[in-house]
């Protein structure tokens, strides 16, 4: 069974950042995992992202090759399904939307993790498979089959009033290990959508926040760019994922085309006027120098 990268950073208390995507292209997760080595794990949204089983196998294959991890996030009503499937293709931590109570949060914990007694994170519904995370059928059922489902990282969203209301008796079930705090649909629940600054939804983050880092699960925040994790970092968080493939373009795509525009409705530049010689010749330039 492959290392799973988060879960050790986890563990030993480092901190991590991952990337979001909501291409199936398997490889984006390459370009990614080429990138200096920066990133820990990719997580495909899928909550917002057409896919097919096959592709995430090919998104499996592609975090193999990559060495990095995988996250993947699903919504509510394919907790069990998704989980199962998503790391059976090899990704190796799941996010969870839409929580709103403990029994949520137990069923997400249960989708993921084995169904056998001793389990350190949670008790699970999870079987023996044959898929792409245990080579088919080398280590299905294994010892060490068990041990990767419950390391598995399970993340969760922190979104809706109902959630938040609840927040303590959902960050008490065992077996999560990170919380993300989702400003737009928690400003949306109260009747302030778009609002994302509004005092009580600011409110709420803050809680979000304290209540994880003091139950010793890791807080994680969505940034678009490195400056907007400072205030973050003043507080003890370390998790960050960055930036999204489709924003990534479509900020591109405006800002370029807009300068382009720009060029070409100006009036076209003046040639330059040929710098005298002097009468002598000019020197050959090696151009391959």
């Amino acid at each position: 069974m492959r290392a799973n990268r988060l879960r050790e950073k986890l563990d030993a208390g480092e901190p991590t950042l991952g990337t979001h995507l909501l291409s199936c292209w398997p490889t984006l997760v390459e370009l990614i995992g080429a990138a200096g080595g920066h990133y820990d794990y990719v997580e495909f949204t899928a909550e917002y992202a057409p896919f097919t089983m096959h592709d995430l196998d090919n998104l499996g294959r592609a975090f193999e090759v990559a060495g990095i991890g995988g996250m993947i996030k699903i919504e509510q009503g394919e907790y069990i399904h998704q989980a199962m499937r998503a790391i059976g293709s090899g990704f190796q931590s799941v996010l969870f939307a839409d929580i709103r109570t403990v029994d949520d949060a137990r069923t997400a914990v249960a989708g993921v993790r084995a169904e056998t007694p001793g389990n350190r994170r949670g008790l699970g519904l999870t079987g023996v498979g044959m898929r792409r995370d245990v080579g088919t059928n080398r280590e299905g059922g294994s010892p060490a089959y068990v041990k990767a489902l419950d390391d598995v990282v399970i993340a969760i969203m922190v979104e809706k009033k109902e959630c938040v209301d609840n927040l303590d008796a959902i960050l008490d079930v065992p077996g999560i290990d990170m919380v993300q705090f989702g400003g737009s649909d928690y400003s949306m629940s109260i009747g302030q959508t778009g609002n994302r600054s509004h005092p009580d939804v600011q409110k709420a983050e803050m809680k979000t926040i304290e209540a994880a880092l003091k139950r010793g699960i890791h807080p994680r925040i969505e940034i678009a760019e490195p400056e907007m994790a400072e205030r973050y970092l003043a507080l003890g968080v370390k998790h960050f994922c960055m930036g999204w493939d489709v924003g990534i373009l479509s900020n591109y795509w405006k800002t370029r085309g807009a300068t382009m525009q720009g060029m070409l409705a100006a009036p076209p530049p003046k040639p330059a006027k040929a710098a005298k010689s002097g009468g002598k010749k000019a020197k050959a330039v090696d151009l391959y120098r």
